[in-house]
């Protein structure tokens, strides 16, 4: 059996005499956004009061289990900016929490809202520019999802779940085939993020790897190619 994972490895290093990359095209447009949604704006005020870093992580652990009480919108508004949202502007970029190869944002994010007061349940996307939810579908979804996760039931007791996706091409266009790997790194900082903002807010998390990726893709309304699920996260109240 062709071992993938080892091709890609030798495929995407640099070497002295060859350096794959530069620009392949038109930079994809940086944001992603759904015209004609229900929007709903997220406080940019923070949710705390907080911890200091050197407490939070100590403290941060994966957490699976979870009480039944729901989540704010201010702590979820709090949680996604945290995790990617915008900081400061400067020479046309917009700048976000968390560090990115070429500053190019690749990571969408996508929020299963099991329960969280204020919000219907369903599947959102977080417009990043603006700071808001756009809506993509009401209703409950929670057995949808743990099922695509392999049957983790954490995804339906969680109040909310985060799925993060890659727009690929945002990040290949200028790197080539070694941008596949920033992409992953860039979702590694936006999980560390939000685990860190988790548990300053008292909130516990846990990311997930490990689902059917053409179900998860499906549930959120994505293709799968050009777009599609890398990694996920539960969040909520510890138990």
């Amino acid at each position: 059996m062709r071992d993938v994972g080892a091709v890609f490895q030798q495929d995407t290093k640099y070497r002295p005499d060859r350096m794959e990359g530069g620009r392949r095209g038109p930079r994809p447009e940086p944001y992603k956004t759904y015209p004609g949604s229900v929007r709903i704006a997220l406080s940019r005020a923070p949710a705390g009061p907080f911890m200091t870093l050197d407490e939070a992580l100590r403290q941060r652990r994966s957490v699976r289990n979870f009480r039944p009480e729901p989540l704010s919108l201010e702590q979820l508004g709090y949680l996604l900016w945290a995790a990617t949202g915008i900081r400061r502007t400067e020479q046309g970029y917009e700048f976000r929490t968390a560090p990115s190869a070429g500053a190019l944002y690749p990571i969408e994010t996508y929020i299963v809202a099991n329960q969280v007061r204020e919000l219907e349940r369903g599947v959102y996307h977080y417009g990043v520019r603006a700071h808001e939810l756009e809506q993509l579908r009401a209703g409950d979804v929670r057995a949808s999802l743990a099922a695509a996760a392999l049957g983790q039931e954490m995804c339906a007791a969680a109040p909310a779940v985060l799925v993060w996706t890659a727009l690929f091409a945002r990040t290949t266009s200028k790197y080539g085939p070694r941008g596949y790997r920033y992409v992953y790194l860039d979702a590694g900082h936006i999980a560390e993020n939000l685990a860190l903002a988790a548990v300053s807010l008292g909130l516990g998390s846990c990311p997930i790897g490990a689902f059917f990726d053409n179900e998860v893709n499906k549930l959120i309304e994505v293709d799968g190619t050009t777009e599609s699920v890398l990694y996920m996260s539960v969040v909520g109240v510890p138990a």
